[in-house]
């Protein structure tokens, strides 16, 4: 069963009724055998002091050697206490920052955050960025404007209940009863679930690597592994400790907030998919095409691009040729040139955004095998055909939307043997995780074109011969993965 405790001094002062979670005394917390040895604890610290060596430093410190998941945890009340970081806040917060406070009159601002929200809903989206910066329950943040009349964020700092005021008390209340009614921290239940997983999803992605109607079959597959799933966006990254695993279903790329979440998970000792080190490896033509290399994986002929050599790539390859962005994705970044002169022109924009890049011999194929591999075991296979008239499988020649080409899917025993161990052979190489291996036949001869992380798994396409059985054996993966944590 998970349980929700709500650390306070004392209990007196810690006016609000909140159903589903357990008030204990800090001093009850830190001595009591029983609630030592508690299992699946999510600890909420509420304590009104945090000094070093406190007793509401002793929780936090204690929790994490429980194995209980505290909020807020030591890292978090060093970093609180750590100017500098005020000052190292990222470019996008700075900006919510300066739109936020922009209409106030006056040179300071008082900002309350409750369980991850304020009570003006104006300000709510800054409470929601603070709290993922800084996770603790309850939280106050000082804002000054300088000469500039730019504002920056001067302090912030966690509160207890008591440093509630009474006007915003019912509100608070509801807050917390909201927060904590959530899936992943529901106890009421007849059968509770062992783990608690995050998925994360970008509804407002066009492309997605699994469709609302796969990603519901990954929740319902998760409760039959005894994992409680549910679905989270961008804006829960100050959560990710309430978790056990995250799967990501968002589209990784190195440099933006998927990344952030998947290492963040990791730090906080998570099982997650895409783990960081799939996704620096898989995002990068150039660390693949070593990789290839170095592990003996057949591929095209390829050549890593450099000023010096430019000129020296046509002799090698021949025309037509590939050239790729080291983080092309979705057949984009990607270009084909057929001469000399959509050559130089193509290589000098690329080499003006990186030092290195890819240019490969041009293969053409009616179709791209993509074999998906989870725990170095093939899942499934496809045949993503190329878009029509194209040479890809997306089209994004035309304005609008992207076209692509047809796909099926075929049983793993079904598909060329020798096309499933290259691609194996291929993922060996990147990691243990859940990747979908693009694989071309060059002759009689398969050659793997890229190791994808986060690969599609949407309904009526990779599930069409698995069915169910997709949802579940990748659930079943992270049960195995959570049982043997530490192992």
């Amino acid at each position: 069963m998970n349980h929700i405790l709500l650390i306070t001094d004392n209990p007196d002062r810690w006016t609000f009724d909140i159903p589903s979670a357990t008030v204990v005394t800090a001093r009850q917390y830190l001595t009591d055998p029983q609630i030592q040895h508690l299992r699946h604890c999510r600890v909420y610290n509420l304590c009104r002091h945090y000094r070093y060596q406190s007793a509401g430093y002793y929780v936090s410190l204690l929790a994490e050697a429980r194995g209980h998941r505290p909020i807020p945890k030591i890292t978090t009340l060093q970093d609180l206490k750590t100017s500098s970081i005020y000052r190292n806040i990222s470019s996008d917060l700075d900006d919510l920052i300066q739109k936020s406070l922009a209409p106030l009159q006056s040179d300071s601002f008082t900002l309350s955050i409750y369980f991850t929200r304020n009570t003006a809903k104006r300000y709510e989206r800054l409470a929601r960025q603070l709290f993922n910066m800084f996770p603790a329950p309850l939280l106050r943040a000082e804002f000054k404007r300088d000469a500039d009349q730019r504002w920056s964020l001067a302090n912030i700092s966690p509160i207890s209940g008591a440093g509630v005021p009474p006007e915003h008390q019912e509100t608070v209340e509801r807050f917390a009863r909201e927060y904590f009614s959530r899936g992943h921290l529901q106890v009421r239940r007849r059968v509770p679930p062992r783990f608690s997983m995050a998925i994360l999803a970008d509804p407002g992605d066009p492309t997605p690597p699994s469709d609302p109607k796969a990603l519901q079959r990954f929740i319902r597959a998760a409760e039959d592994q005894s994992i409680e799933a549910e679905l989270i966006t961008r804006d829960d990254y100050g959560s990710l400790a309430e978790y056990d695993a995250l799967f990501i279903r968002s589209t990784t790329v190195v440099n933006n907030y998927t990344f952030r979440f998947s290492r963040r998970a990791q730090s906080e000792g998570l099982v997650v998919i895409d783990d960081p080190d799939s996704i620096v490896r898989c995002a990068n033509k150039v660390f693949l095409a070593e990789s290839f290399e170095r592990n003996h994986v057949p591929a095209p002929k390829t050549v890593i691009v450099h000023k010096e050599n430019k000129n020296l790539v046509l002799m090698q390859l021949g025309l037509p040729c590939i050239l790729k962005q080291p983080d092309s994705s979705f057949s984009q970044g990607v270009v084909k040139v057929k001469t000399r002169e959509e050559y130089e022109a193509a290589i000098d924009a690329l080499l003006d955004k990186s030092d290195l890049i890819i240019a490969q011999e041009f293969v053409p194929t009616e179709f791209d095998w993509r074999i998906g591999i989870l725990d170095r075991k093939p899942l499934y296979a496809c045949r993503y055909y190329m878009a029509r008239g194209h040479w890809q499988i997306y089209d994004h020649s035309k304005k609008g939307s992207a076209r692509f080409g047809r796909c099926d899917t075929l049983a793993v025993a079904d598909a060329p043997p020798e096309v499933v161990q290259t691609a194996l052979k291929a993922a060996h190489a990147i990691g243990d995780g859940l990747y979908g291996v693009d694989v071309k036949m060059l002759g009689d001869r398969p050659v793997v074109i890229e190791v994808n992380d986060n690969p599609s798994l949407e309904s009526g396409i990779e599930d069409d011969v698995l069915k169910d059985a997709l949802y579940d054996t990748i659930m079943a993966s992270f049960r195995h993965r959570l049982e043997n944590i530490g192992k």
